[in-house]
């Protein structure tokens, strides 16, 4: 085979390979070329000559005496050459030398050529396919733009991104959302999968936290910069979003500058999301004023956390007025089903006067008061 580094680096360029990566490649081809037309269990390297840009197969076999029962033995007689055979090739030989031969699949014919072509295409598209696997696992969660090629009879969205068509299942798409082919869409890549049977699949979603992070970031500059950081995000896709913003600049707002002036950048991402409500949030770690701001536009009065065994937050008790109660439920329970995402905590609300104090200082629920939470999802 002549010229096979020339080879390599003309692969390597036209399909964006490193040439190192594509001479690995080559390399297993002609290998498993020569298991195939040679002998399957032959012990072959493929070796590279860089003065004449060369390649030759040598199969390595140990040499052993005559009558060693190895060479008896099927399963392992491949691997040995006898010593009388072995100095047929060197004079000098003797036992447990490891003896070099040197092949040329040229010499094998049409069979070999045949077969080789398919074992050097096959091995440069699963290189192709890793360099793409990677690149793309590198990319779970950040956000891709392409054209829609196809929308099958599910309702499955297929989007040409790059050099590769991924897939946007019903399940990812915003209620509401219909594509046709030729609209050009954004999405997150959501996960990226590798098999034999069905190769590489690309899952994009639109309904991910992350999209909203994503357009957050591109849409505010801030946020891309780093000055504005994005703690935590809860969706209801379509509906409401509630997003916990931190500055790490004393004079940036996290709130003002994700708005942005009167609006404008909080209005774009929404729209991108079908109209999708944004309500932005100073982010603390205080838990009791974290929990109160979530729960925004309800005005709270008074919030306990309760820890469980292993000393982390579990559940909030919230303590509000009683004509507050419905603003911090929301309709059909999204404000509370918000909070409770976005502070990973469960939520109880308390009205106040279901509340009362003892004269030890002690609070007294009564027994009509009811677990909002609950009573919504129950």
């Amino acid at each position: 085979m002549e010229k096979i580094l020339d080879i390599a680096e003309a692969i390597g360029h036209e399909k964006g390979l490193q040439p190192e990566k594509v001479m690995e490649a080559l390399k297993t081809a002609f290998v498993q070329t020569a298991k195939r037309v040679i002998g399957q269990n032959f012990a072959f390297e493929a070796q590279i000559d860089e003065d004449t840009k060369n390649i030759k197969i040598v199969q390595t076999i140990t040499v052993v005496a005559d009558d060693d029962e190895k060479l008896q033995d099927e399963e392992v007689a491949p691997a040995y050459i006898s010593l009388t055979e072995a100095r047929e090739y060197d004079d000098q030989v003797e036992l447990g030398d490891q003896l070099q031969i040197d092949h040329d699949l040229e010499d094998y014919g049409r069979t070999a050529a045949s077969q080789l072509h398919r074992e050097i295409e096959y091995h440069i598209q699963r290189l192709v396919e890793d360099e793409i696997y990677n690149k793309y696992k590198s990319k779970v969660g950040t956000l891709v733009s392409g054209r829609v090629t196809r929308v099958d009879a599910q309702n499955n969205t297929y989007i040409e991104v790059d050099e590769i068509r991924a897939v946007l299942p019903m399940k990812s798409r915003i209620k509401g959302e219909i594509f046709d082919v030729g609209d050009h869409i954004k999405a997150v890549v959501r996960r990226v999968n590798m098999d034999k049977e069905n190769g590489m699949q690309i899952e994009l979603s639109r309904t991910s936290p992350k999209f909203l992070e994503a357009l957050l970031e591109l849409e505010v500059p801030e946020i891309a910069e780093g000055s504005v950081i994005i703690e935590k995000a809860a969706r209801i896709p379509g509906e409401r979003a509630k997003i916990a913003l931190l500055s790490t600049h004393p004079q940036v707002d996290a709130v003002g500058a994700t708005v942005g002036v009167k609006g404008v950048r909080i209005n774009a991402v929404s729209q991108e999301l079908i109209g999708e409500n944004i309500d932005c949030i100073e982010y603390t770690t205080i838990p009791e004023l974290f929990v109160s701001r979530t729960m925004s536009p309800a005005i709270i009065s008074h919030v306990e956390i309760v820890k469980n065994e292993e000393g982390e937050n579990e559940k909030a008790i919230i303590t509000l007025p009683a004509d507050q109660k419905s603003k911090a439920i929301g309709k059909s329970g999204i404000n509370i089903r918000l909070a409770s995402m976005l502070t990973g905590m469960q939520i109880e609300l308390l009205e106040n006067d279901a509340v009362t104090t003892n004269e030890d200082g002690t609070v007294e629920e009564k027994k009509e008061n009811v677990d909002a939470l609950e009573a919504l999802f129950s």
